[in-house]
């Protein structure tokens, strides 16, 4: 059980200001919070398997295929300076 001194001392730590009121909400939304974790402790979990996530997730990604590009030139001509066949960009590291 969390006591309305122990949701200020967190607010403390956090630097957070809390009227009265909201220590009182804080306290009893907390209280409700660690009872619910009570009740699913007395679950039976032997036979789950340890998951980071409710349900199962996929990432679709596509194999990178490498071509080129078709207007090089249009590219090359869009560049405010250009090199040859390069982007002339400023300097960002220096020797030191």
């Amino acid at each position: 059980m969390i006591e309305r001194e122990e949701v200020r001392k967190v607010a403390h730590l956090a630097r957070l200001k809390l009227t009265d009121e909201e220590e009182k909400e804080f306290t009893t939304q907390l209280n409700s919070i660690l009872e619910y974790f009570e009740q699913l402790s007395e679950l039976d979990t032997t036979d789950v398997a340890p998951t980071t996530r409710a349900i199962e997730v996929t990432n679709v990604t596509r194999p990178d295929e490498l071509q080129p590009f078709g207007e090089r030139e249009a590219l090359l001509s869009a560049a405010p300076d250009q090199d040859g066949d390069f982007f002339r960009v400023p300097k960002i590291l220096s020797q030191e």
